[in-house]
């Protein structure tokens, strides 16, 4: 899927440009090491050999831990993640809640979970996560709301941040709280029972 913005590489928090071929792997290997380790675990070290890359290649990028985590939490499900647009509103939200549960039971998913109780100690890992996943899920379903207002399938205002969490509580709660599978068809159920309704009493209120 293509990515919600475009953007240039940024310079490195230790001053050099990055080489973007090497970043994807790189966070991959993050990735893998914070749903195997954990935070607390993790070095930059491990790192570099998770991704078969010289140590000075993730110095050059980023000086601590918390650096690295923070610039690759930023970048969670932006290459992931984009605004559907099959033509219908039903047809959007059925989409975006399948591809969230996707990246629940993906490799981003494993990592978020390892760094749940870690993220209330750490401000700039909390911020990370407001700006980064939470800002694109926020983000598309803005987009598919704004989407369906102009079809006319939605009444100008009808919708709001809430309604979105709304909607993603379930997959949420399953997935963090039940441990029970999150899978495509409980989304499907979670739209026709949950956002569906909750769309059509904001419609007509």
């Amino acid at each position: 899927m293509s990515v919600l913005t475009t953007e240039v590489p940024r310079a490195s928090r230790g001053g050099r440009p990055r080489d973007p071929s090497r970043d994807g792997v790189i966070r991959a290997a993050i990735l893998s090491l914070l749903a195997d380790v954990g935070y607390g675990a993790l070095t930059m070290d491990a790192v570099a050999a998770e991704a078969g890359v010289g140590k000075a290649t993730i110095y050059r990028r980023w000086r601590t831990k918390e650096d690295l985590v923070v610039d690759t939490i930023g970048e969670l499900n932006r290459a992931q993640v984009a605004p559907p647009d099959t033509g219908s509103l039903e047809g959007d939200l059925r989409e975006m809640l399948h591809t969230i549960v996707g990246v629940m039971n993906g490799p981003t998913g494993a990592a978020t979970q390892a760094l749940l109780s870690t993220v209330p100690h750490h401000p700039a890992l909390a911020e990370a996560f407001h700006e980064g996943p939470l800002g694109v899920w926020r983000q598309c379903f803005e987009m598919i709301f704004d989407r369906a207002e102009a079809r006319g399938e939605l009444p100008r205002g009808a919708t709001s941040a809430l309604t979105a969490e709304a909607m993603s509580a379930p997959l949420v709660q399953r997935w963090l709280v039940t441990a029970r599978p999150v899978t495509d068809e409980y989304a499907d159920e979670v739209l026709a029972r949950v956002a569906l309704p909750l769309l059509r009493a904001q419609t007509t209120a």
